[in-house]
């Protein structure tokens, strides 16, 4: 029966029929709801894992035992696993492995725009990317097929648009599929004596690959009248040219994107008059066309930055528009912002209220760093945050001690935070890390990690305490927070930023939008109190504004967590009850 599904639900029911067992990821939009669609199949066990690097090792752990794997992640989580990956790349298989990568062009969500295709290269591991949810399945059970035919993980490319669109597919039934280990030291003992025998069989694999890309049936030749332009193009950016073009002109769809083919594009480029390459991000595929003899365009006509789009493919061949309507400039902006009854915004204001210098992170407390607040000095990655304090201190020979502090999340901090407040105590820098414990993975939507409690399916699991963690790390000081609380937020950091030795200081609040917290009833503001001095303003809270020179409380995004009440010297605002 054919059904709408997104692109992300797709994959998933991908790795349901082609007979996976094992799913490891961590989350990180736009990839996240693969592994949560693979959560609700009762025939795979799925998992979060404490970061990407852990999800590539028990994937490939899985598949050596014989059943077929897959681990998901965004575009800067393969930077993480990048380690494992080169070295399975030799190794090849037992059972299939895919490793589903989600890029995200835009950086709607994201702090860097690469391009995961270079990886599949450099990793000399075949990549398949899907143009919309019927081929995010059929991709996803012909990238095992390729797996285990020429004994290679397989990289699955995804994209924002195609995740998060929903389109047409037909599912299909679940195959079973179940290998044998045996032991084999010289092909899974990556050794240097094992490994310079491997290498000669990964070119030969990558040949093989790229004689079978040009007869491949996902690799297809789209005929157009108009010989005048072909072009080359995949993914989202094909959409893009058939809504504008139709069949016009010749086109070659590559839904593997490395190796690419050779004679196809040559054949291509001898039937047409100009060749040009549509394509998001780098100039991948216009790069290899070069390399292998053939003239074409690309990036001097579509950027580097940013998305393509319909109207932007339009453009760029001299057509008008094809659909939508321009946006207004007369819409006011909506910055992001951290939402009301946010644990994160008491701890960021008296961080910016005592002129902190402050280490962020990757997670919504990001939004730390956005005014009025503007509580951040840095985000780089995950875990970098404690890492780059330690460096900072270090540098500065004592001279920021007291002065600075490292932000990062709970799920962050078990991500890659661990190793950073290892060095810190082990290389001795007098740093304070504050961890923001909000009970959840908050920025990519609400997803369990290893210090809530409950595993991937919301069953009861091992849950890490934090205190103790920190302890056994080697940290002395270890303070709790209730960031709510102002008062005791700038007790507890001026404490331990005097401190001469290491502490940590974990910001305890669960995130205002979990389903289990209860809040008090919305604030209201006495006008006949208020004093139009905007104070409560200076917490950047989106349920506070101003309205004929006094303060007003937005009741429907008020969570009563009495943050701006405090900040108030007035007594104007108070709880309902009073």
């Amino acid at each position: 029966m054919k059904k709408l599904m997104l692109g992300n639900e797709a994959v998933a029911r991908g790795l349901f029929e082609a007979g996976v067992s094992f799913v490891s990821s961590y989350p990180g939009t736009p990839s996240t709801e693969i592994t949560e669609a693979v959560a609700k199949y009762d025939e795979i066990y799925a998992e979060w894992a404490p970061n990407e690097k852990v999800a590539m090792e028990a994937a490939f752990g899985a598949c050596l035992a014989g059943r077929r794997s897959f681990c998901g992640m965004k575009h800067v989580g393969l930077n993480v696993a990048a380690d494992p990956l080169f070295t399975i790349a030799y190794t090849g298989v037992n059972a299939g492995i895919v490793i589903g990568v989600a890029d995200d062009a835009g950086m709607h969500s994201s702090q860097n725009e690469q391009d995961s295709r270079h990886y599949a290269m450099a990793s000399k591991i075949p990549m398949l990317e899907p143009s919309n949810s019927a081929e995010a399945i059929a991709f996803t059970k012909l990238a095992y097929e390729l797996s285990e035919k020429f004994d290679t993980p397989v990289l699955l490319k995804m994209c924002t648009r195609v995740s998060h669109s929903q389109s047409v597919v037909e599912p299909g039934e679940r195959v079973e599929v179940k290998k044998e280990y045996e032991k084999n030291g010289a092909k899974f003992i990556m050794m240097p004596g094992n490994a310079k025998k491997r290498h000669p069989i990964v070119e030969e694999r990558t040949a093989a690959l790229t004689e079978y890309a040009e007869t491949a049936d996902f690799n297809i030749l789209e005929d157009g009248a108009d010989k005048s332009i072909g072009i080359i193009t995949s993914s989202t950016s094909y959409q893009y040219v058939k809504e504008v073009f139709g069949d016009k002109y010749p086109v070659l769809k590559l839904g593997m994107v490395w190796p690419l083919p050779v004679k196809k594009i040559q054949a291509l480029s001898g039937s047409v008059d100009k060749l040009v390459v549509v394509e998001e991000l780098d100039g991948f595929i216009e790069q290899h066309c070069r390399n292998i003899g053939v003239e074409v365009s690309g990036k001097d006509v579509f950027s580097c930055i940013g998305e393509i789009s319909q109207n932007l493919v339009a453009q760029k061949f001299g057509k008008e528009t094809v659909c939508g309507a321009a946006v207004s400039d007369e819409i006011p902006a909506r910055p992001p912002v951290m939402c009301a009854g946010c644990p994160h915004r008491g701890l960021f204001y008296t961080l910016a209220k005592n002129k902190i210098t402050v280490m962020g992170d990757i997670g919504c407390y990001t939004l730390g760093a956005v005014p009025p607040l503007s509580a951040l000095d840095s985000t780089i990655c995950m875990g970098a945050s404690i890492s780059g304090l330690h460096g900072f201190n270090k540098a500065n020979e004592g001279a920021s001690d007291g002065k600075t502090v490292a932000v990062i999340g709970d799920s962050t901090f078990m991500h890659s935070g661990m190793t950073g407040l290892v060095n810190i105590a082990y290389n001795g820098s007098n740093s304070t890390v504050i961890i923001l414990d909000n009970s959840i993975t908050g920025m990519t939507g609400h997803q369990q990690n290893p210090t809530t409690g409950y595993n991937l399916k919301g069953n009861p699991a091992s849950k890490i305490d934090l205190e103790t963690l920190c302890r056994a790390m080697g940290i002395n000081r270890v303070a709790v927070v209730d960031p709510y609380n102002l008062a005791e937020c700038e007790t507890v950091i001026r404490e331990e930023l005097e401190a001469d030795e290491p502490s940590v200081i974990i910001s305890r609040r669960p995130c205002a939008l979990l389903k289990y917290v209860k809040h008090r009833k919305p604030l209201v503001v006495k006008t006949d109190k208020c004093k139009s001095c905007k104070m409560c303003m200076k917490i950047g809270c989106p349920a506070i504004s101003m309205e004929g020179g006094k303060a007003k409380i937005d009741a429907t995004l008020c969570t009563g967590c009495g943050v701006c009440e405090q900040l108030c010297k007035f007594d104007a605002l108070v709880g309902e009850e009073e």
